[in-house]
């Protein structure tokens, strides 16, 4: 990353950030889909038992993920303070943090994951392929922390592309485990939906030996020397870490949830009804890797801003994000908007179903603002390292505004099912503007403390 000092020198920094931070998001995704879409090409109970193995995993990877991500503000600041050493300390507590992480979850899983998958009433050949699926994706839990930690590095150095070419490479390869370990071709086994766990963690192996090697190989990674004096433990840096990423990924994991609460309640409803929700939370889903990609790079930029005292710079890249994030919500937004129904029918080919998902996505419009605006707002407070208050902001707007305004219009009004969509929309709105409030505070705050 470089010093700017004009607004498009800022504006071409933020996308050069931006754009391979969205191919990799993509890339994530798309490991996911693959797991969906060839255990559905095996069989029905195959495709159900990896999505509800999905479903019960992603909260838990979301807020842990949000944990350790917490390495690239740290480490943005310390990169803008120019303090090389400190950089290459926090990553290696980072890495620390993985290990520990890792068992913890890996031991709760062996205790907590057949009760839970008990407690859901499954048939027998769907909890059994849910099983096996987590089983297999337990093996890749290890390499997945440690890449997302390194990648948290790569990232407030400012060298994104690094970490889309690594996933870009991984992809075909992915594809290639999921095909044989699901079907059994090539004399591989047959294992079914649990063979795209095991693919998975092994993509995840793979992904992180490559990060591994690019930094211990290539430069600038290289020059930190990451992985010297491992033996250098600081339960004060563990700390640091947790103190900031605790509240991002508690942040990250209420927000995931607040989500499949939603699909519960929903459940209540007909078929018909479950089916466009679904499809309708996929496209704005797929979406939503726009401003959380941009906030990623939002964070980076802020904190490195931030670490050189540079406030009038990190303010600028501050709402710089928030901006870009609405008006390209707006965009894609009019769009899904405008062509809802062709939209709609990539998911289904029944008319009750691509009609209902054609109305809920006019909600899309106002749901992908919001959600815009409280992504960004809080990734700027991120990279100030303000993550409590805003944590408790956004545990209020999505349990004690999101849930209760939806369930109280859906099923007290005749709006229905419509009325979750917009108690997300005005949880979301509310988020967004008390996140910006707070923005605003830190900001005027850092002046002041600059001048005196």
């Amino acid at each position: 990353m470089n010093q700017t000092f004009t607004l498009r020198e800022k504006t071409k920094q933020i996308f050069v950030l931006l754009i391979p931070i969205l191919i990799t998001q993509l890339g994530m995704f798309s490991m996911v889909f693959f797991n969906t879409i060839m255990s559905g090409k095996y069989n029905s109970s195959d495709l159900a038992g990896v999505a509800i193995g999905s479903s019960i995993w992603s909260p838990i990877f979301t807020g842990i993920s949000g944990i350790l991500l917490a390495i690239s503000p740290i480490a943005a600041q310390r990169f803008g303070e120019k303090k090389s050493g400190e950089v290459a300390s926090v990553v290696r507590h980072g890495i620390y943090l993985s290990f520990m992480i890792a068992i913890l979850v890996i031991v709760l899983g062996i205790f907590f994951l057949n009760p839970l998958l008990d407690r859901m009433n499954l048939p027998e050949s769907v909890q059994n392929t849910a099983f096996d699926y987590l089983v297999g994706l337990s093996f890749g839990i290890l390499p997945l922390f440690i890449f997302n930690v390194l990648r948290s590095f790569i990232y407030a150095l400012g060298k994104t592309r690094i970490v889309m070419v690594i996933l870009l490479v991984s992809l075909p390869f992915n594809f290639f485990l999921n095909y044989v370990l699901i079907f059994g071709h090539w004399g591989f086994p047959e294992l079914g939906g649990a063979g795209a766990g095991y693919a998975t963690s092994i993509t995840y192996w793979l992904i992180a030996a490559m990060t591994v090697f690019l930094i211990v190989k290539r430069d600038p990674f290289s020059s930190f020397s990451i992985f010297a004096n491992m033996t250098d433990f600081s339960l004060e840096k563990c700390m640091e870490i947790l103190k900031i990423g605790v509240p991002m990924g508690l942040s990250t994991f209420f927000e995931t949830s607040m989500f499949a609460v939603v699909t519960i309640l929903l459940s209540k409803f007909n078929i018909t009804t479950i089916a466009a929700y679904q499809s309708a939370l996929n496209i704005v889903s797929f979406l939503y890797m726009i401003p959380i990609s941009i906030s990623m790079a939002q964070t980076v930029l802020v904190g490195y801003e931030v670490g050189s005292k540079r406030y009038k710079d990190a303010k600028a890249y501050s709402w710089l994000g928030i901006y870009l994030a609405i008006v390209i919500a707006l965009i894609t937004g009019l769009l899904v908007v405008l062509f809802r129904y062709q939209v709609a029918g990539f998911y289904s080919n029944e008319a009750a179903v691509i009609n209902l998902t054609a109305n809920f996505l006019i909600f899309a419009l106002f749901f992908q603002i919001s959600d815009a605006v409280q992504v960004t707002a809080q990734a700027a407070l991120r990279g100030y390292k303000d993550v409590n208050l805003a944590f408790v902001m956004t545990l209020i707007a999505y349990w004690m505004i999101c849930l209760p305004v939806g369930y109280l219009l859906a099923h007290y009004t005749s709006l229905g099912a419509r009325g979750y969509w917009i108690g997300l929309t005005v949880g979301l709105l509310a988020a967004g503007i008390a996140l910006s409030t707070r923005l605003l505070y830190i900001q005027k705050r850092k002046f002041i403390q600059l001048e005196n």
